[in-house]
């Protein structure tokens, strides 16, 4: 830590023991050793376990105590109620923004849209009328989908009509109540379905809904397709997500060959120009265990964010 921000983190926490208070949002906003973030990066549970300890609202707590502003919770759906609403609540508190969660089962392996079946289609249906009242107690917004594996005994063509069939179907539940399924291409196996932003892009544009864009994973689009920033632009458009992990390792950046200050600047400059703002998860590990990784986790945030405008 620099020794100007303990000195004033010191005298902070002095005069919040002399008035026997905790610090309040209001104060916490006024900390200068906040760090001011010019994107919306989304820290998930269990990323600042040691410094925060294992309950999630201290977590998210700490998460804004760090200047992050949204949370990303792949798991939400399998949270108890209680939990969701708590969790829901303490973002609303701490003007934090909800990032994604994962849609249970909305396609995968064993039941993936690409086979057209009506088993697999009511899954998944099924997952999006419970992502809706998921949403509803957290506040959220987005949420993902990976329709699953090739169905390699069909044509592609077919495979791909079978997938905009049924994400037609889902974002007509989604749709009239503003939430957005993002679609997530994917490097972890040659199985799977969607595997490039270009792909990502037609199916939407097949779909045509406000409720069917594309999460933008930099770190899967390295590994698939490369050549980062043009594939930005060009998908931009039906983009509605980006999540962050450096390759190789899925790390914090810094610790790979993406260059994520160059970017975060792209992004940053091309969605002012426009008017918009993204939410960018950190779905990615720590490259080094215990408080010490995670503050050098922090440390790589603020300099791959600290580009010139």
């Amino acid at each position: 830590m620099i020794r100007r921000n303990f000195i004033k983190s010191a005298a902070l926490a002095t005069a919040s023991a002399a008035t026997g208070a905790t610090l309040s949002g209001a104060a916490m906003a006024a900390n200068p050793t906040k760090n001011k973030f010019k994107l919306h990066y989304a820290p998930h549970f269990g990323m600042f376990e040691n410094s925060a300890g294992k309950d999630p609202i201290d977590q998210l707590k700490f998460m804004a105590d760090q200047g992050f502003t949204a949370l990303e919770d792949n798991g939400m759906m399998g949270r108890p109620v209680e939990l969701q609403e708590k969790i829901g609540n303490e973002l609303n508190r701490l003007g934090m923004k909800m990032g994604v969660f994962v849609v249970d089962k909305g396609g995968n392996s064993q039941n993936s849209l690409a086979a057209g079946k009506k088993e697999y289609i009511d899954i998944f249906l099924n997952g999006c009328r419970r992502a809706v009242e998921v949403a509803k107690r957290c506040n959220a917004k987005y949420m993902t989908v990976v329709p699953g594996d090739f169905e390699r005994n069909l044509p592609i063509g077919i495979q791909t009509g079978n997938v905009i069939d049924a994400l037609r179907r889902g974002a007509e539940i989604l749709e009239p109540h503003g939430l957005v399924m993002v679609l997530e291409p994917l490097s972890d196996t040659p199985n799977l379905f969607l595997r490039t932003s270009d792909q990502t892009y037609e199916i939407c544009r097949g779909v045509n809904s406000s409720a069917c864009k594309i999460l933008f994973d930099v770190y899967h689009m390295q590994k698939n397709e490369g050549h980062i920033i043009p594939h930005i632009n060009w998908a931009w458009n039906e983009i509605a997500y980006f999540q962050i992990g450096d390759n190789p390792g899925r790390k914090e950046p810094t610790t790979g060959e993406i260059n994520y200050k160059n970017i975060f600047k792209h992004v940053y400059q091309k969605a002012k120009a426009e008017n918009k703002e993204f939410i960018w998860g950190m779905e990615h590990g720590n490259a080094r265990p215990g408080k010490e990784g995670e503050q050098a986790l922090i440390q790589a945030y603020i300099e791959s964010d600290s580009f010139t405008v």
